[in-house]
C-alpha cells in the first residue's frame, strides 16, 4: 500500500485503520449485477434475522436513479463543544470527513454517524470523493452544496440538507471504525447498497450468503414479471417469489 498523505486534523490513534476490509473477489460485481436491489436485500436480511435496513423517505438520493455498491469507510462526527460564532472567529475547524477521502480506495463509500441540523459534507468534499473513485456516501445528518455534488456524479444519501456550515459545530472524532446509524451498526469493510428505495448495510461476514440468496430470489422475481407480461393469472403465479 503507498503511503498516505494525511491532513493531521485527526489524532493518528483516531484513525482505527488505514484500509478497510476488502470483500471477496466478485462479491460487489455480484450485488450490482441485481440491479436495484434494495427490496429484495431486505427480504433476504429479515429471513435471516439481520437488521441493517434503512428507508429512503429518511435517507434521501441527491440523485435520481443513483445506486450504489461498495464496501463501508466510517466517520464518526460529534458536535463541538465550543460556540459556533466563537469557532468561526477562532477558525477551530475539526471536521475531518477529508481524512476519509485520503484514506478511500475506488469503490469504497464513506458513511457518516453524523450531526443533525448542520452540514457533515458540502460540494469541495463531495468532489474530492468523486476524484478518489469513490462510489458515493450515506450520511446521518445534514449535508449542503447538492448542486455541487449532483454536477460532479456524486450521490449522497442523507437525513437532511441545509446551507449550515459543520465548519464550526463538528468535530471528528473517529474514522474507520464501529458507527451507528440510525440503530444500526455499520463496520469498516461491510457492503453498502443503496437505490431509490432505500440503503442496506450489509455485514461483511454474512455477504456472500446474503448475495447467493437474493440471486435466486431476483431470478424467481424475473421469471414471476415473464409470466405476469404473458398473460397468466394472478391466482396462476407462483408464491416462492
Amino acid at each position: 500500500m503507498s503511503e498516505r498523505k494525511l491532513t493531521g486534523k485527526i489524532a493518528p490513534e483516531r484513525i482505527r485503520m488505514l484500509e478497510v476490509p476488502r470483500p471477496m473477489k466478485g462479491l460487489i460485481e455480484g450485488f450490482k449485477a441485481l440491479g436495484d436491489a434494495s427490496s429484495i436485500v431486505s427480504d433476504i436480511m429479515d429471513e435471516l434475522g439481520i437488521t441493517g435496513v434503512l428507508p429512503a423517505s429518511r435517507y434521501v438520493p441527491t440523485i435520481r436513479g443513483a445506486r450504489l455498491v461498495g464496501p463501508a469507510l466510517t466517520v464518526r462526527n460529534i458536535p463541538l463543544r465550543q460556540h459556533p460564532y466563537e469557532a468561526a472567529r477562532a477558525k477551530v475547524n475539526r471536521m475531518a470527513e477529508f481524512e476519509a477521502h485520503n484514506l478511500a480506495l475506488p469503490g469504497d463509500v464513506v458513511v457518516i454517524e453524523g450531526v443533525a441540523g448542520v452540514s457533515n459534507m458540502g460540494g469541495i468534499s463531495a468532489q474530492t470523493g468523486k476524484r478518489q473513485g469513490e462510489a458515493g456516501a450515506i450520511v446521518s445528518g445534514g449535508i449542503r452544496d447538492v448542486a455541487h455534488s449532483t454536477r460532479v456524479d456524486y450521490p449522497v444519501w442523507a437525513t437532511e440538507i441545509t446551507p449550515v456550515t459543520g465548519k464550526w459545530r463538528i468535530e471528528t472524532v473517529e474514522i474507520n471504525g464501529d458507527i451507528q446509524i440510525d440503530g444500526t451498526r455499520v463496520s469498516p469493510g461491510d457492503i453498502v447498497l443503496a437505490d431509490e428505495t432505500g440503503v442496506c448495510f450489509v455485514p461483511i461476514e454474512r455477504a456472500e450468503e446474503i448475495l447467493q440468496l437474493a440471486v435466486r430470489k431476483h431470478a424467481a422475481e424475473e421469471r414471476k414479471c415473464k409470466l405476469i407480461d404473458d398473460g397468466v393469472g394472478i391466482a396462476d403465479l407462483p408464491s416462492n417469489a
